[in-house]
């Protein structure tokens, strides 16, 4: 569900940890049935014609004449008015990434594949880039990736889990404010549907992403009837009494599911002349890495950065970031033979080793916690990595672990059940190997789905398939129905 990638505490990974604070430059705003008074955007790499505004909305939706926030909005007009269709929405994953900031990394490539027929527009959700923040006021330790991810400590013990756990949710508690509580996902789908009101629109059409397909979802859910084309892109579980509890929990089978292409990609003989092959025999890298990073427990590495070790967790971490896409496996396989290797000091990506901001670490924890009620019992969460470390090593027992959320306030109401009640106009596209939103998640959000929805699936590995880690298959189904409207006749798939 960053990606969900990537609970995305939890599943934003990387993408979260590198989100960049964003502002819009005019701070003209408007509510809902308003007209948006749009100016540039203060971001970096704006894409050709992007522009800004902001969007004023209810901080509380059951006092809509009380105090208002801002949330930050961009749009790219279409440039085909003869050929209009309407208004797209990419919805981004996290919790924790930026719409705006993905308008602007996808913009040029949608405007391409869907020949300008709709204008395209995105949002900061609540606590992200220009939109309204909260801050929680942790400490740097408690806001890097490796910490704010539960891992156990080597020998599985939870105890320090639990009291930053504890630390993180009582700072929340005392600094974070309405504005923190406000982050769930229900009010990021109504947040939507004002912005589609001040566009002047009676329906969208949306491609969500990893988190973003649950917050697709729930719009889906919660205003059928404002729906046009609806893409859901590497979906979880929407399992009402878990939700981003559920979506940790299928980190581990995500691992296991994707990393036999890492070991395929490590084995092959054209590594050797990058200096990358690890192994002769895809069947021996697994054991490779599960041994380094055992080994790292007990004896971490000094690494590029003063003060931030290589240590197992970190080298887990670094896989799980990896996994993503296969872009990223030369800087995993350069990881594993530097840390192999005791002349060098290995190099560690930022998201590695730089802190999150204060804002951006709120956001990544709030909306998780705020969703969904999670178990509170200490000796349960032991037994449960005690287990899932037996079941998946290469997760070493943190999808099971304690979080922030288990000493949270109540969420103040209830997660949306997703159901098959609604106009049928839903496409999903997912991996058969990912390694946030595994298959096996997916397809509960299918059965969830019933015949509101037609399932792509694409024989690849990564998170994110359309325009992203995908096939020339995937794309082609997607493209297809948001410029047509056509679907498969049933579910799909792509070899």
């Amino acid at each position: 569900m960053t990606t969900y990638g990537r609970t995305a505490l939890l599943l934003a990974l990387s993408s979260a940890a590198v989100a960049a604070s964003l502002t819009v430059a005019r701070a003209d705003t408007a509510g809902a049935g308003g007209s948006l008074a749009w100016g540039d955007c203060a971001i970096p790499e704006p894409v050709p014609g992007q522009q800004c505004a902001t969007l004023s909305v209810p901080l509380d939706y059951s006092d809509p004449g009380g105090r208002r926030i801002g949330i930050a909005v961009s749009r790219i007009r279409g440039d085909r008015s003869e050929e209009r269709r309407g208004t797209l929405a990419v919805i981004p994953g996290g919790p924790g990434s930026s719409g705006v900031r993905r308008l602007a990394s996808k913009g040029a490539a949608l405007r391409g594949e869907l020949g300008g027929a709709y204008d395209l527009v995105a949002m900061d959700p609540r606590g992200v880039g220009g939109s309204a923040k909260a801050n929680c006021r942790l400490d740097e330790g408690d806001r890097r990736l490796v910490t704010l991810r539960s891992w156990p400590d080597a020998d599985g013990g939870i105890d320090e889990n639990v009291a930053r756990s504890r630390r993180t949710a009582e700072a929340c508690a005392r600094n974070g404010g309405e504005v923190l509580a406000s982050m769930t996902t229900a009010n990021q789908a109504r947040d939507l549907d004002r912005f589609r009101q001040a566009l002047g629109e009676e329906k969208l059409s949306a491609w969500g992403v990893s988190y973003g397909t649950y917050v697709g979802a729930v719009y889906a859910q919660k205003f059928p009837h404002r729906t046009d084309r609806w893409v859901l892109d590497s979906s979880s579980d929407p399992d009402p009494e878990r939700v981003a509890r559920g979506w940790l929990g299928f980190l581990g089978p995500g691992a296991e599911d994707r990393f036999p292409d890492f070991a395929e990609w490590a084995a092959h003989p054209d590594r050797t002349k990058q200096g990358l092959r690890l192994a002769e025999r895809p069947e021996d890298v697994r054991p490779l890495v599960i041994a380094l990073a055992e080994r790292l427990d007990r004896e971490p590495k000094e690494s590029s950065k003063p003060g931030v070790p290589l240590t197992g967790n970190v080298l887990r971490q670094a896989l799980q970031n990896a996994l993503y896409s296969d872009a990223a496996f030369p800087g995993f396989a350069r990881l594993v033979v530097d840390a192999l290797d005791p002349s060098r000091n290995p190099v560690l990506p930022r998201e590695l080793t730089d802190a999150l901001s204060e804002e951006d670490a709120a956001v990544m924890v709030g909306v998780i916690c705020n969703d969904v009620r999670w178990p509170r019992s200490v000796p349960a969460h032991r037994r449960a990595v005690a287990e899932d470390r037996v079941r998946h090593p290469l997760t070493a027992g943190f999808p099971a672990n304690i979080t922030p959320c288990s000493f949270w306030k109540a969420p103040a109401e209830k997660p949306t059940r997703i159901t098959d009640r609604g106009p049928s106009d839903i496409l999903m596209i997912q991996s058969l190997r990912d390694p946030s939103t595994p298959y096996a998640a997916g397809l509960k959000m299918r059965a969830a789905l019933g015949d509101r929805a037609r399932l792509v699936t694409v024989d690849q590995g990564g998170h994110g398939m359309y325009l992203g880690n995908g096939n020339a298959c995937g794309d082609r189904a997607v493209t297809t129905f948001l410029r047509t409207g056509v679907r498969p006749a049933s579910d799909t798939y792509c070899g």
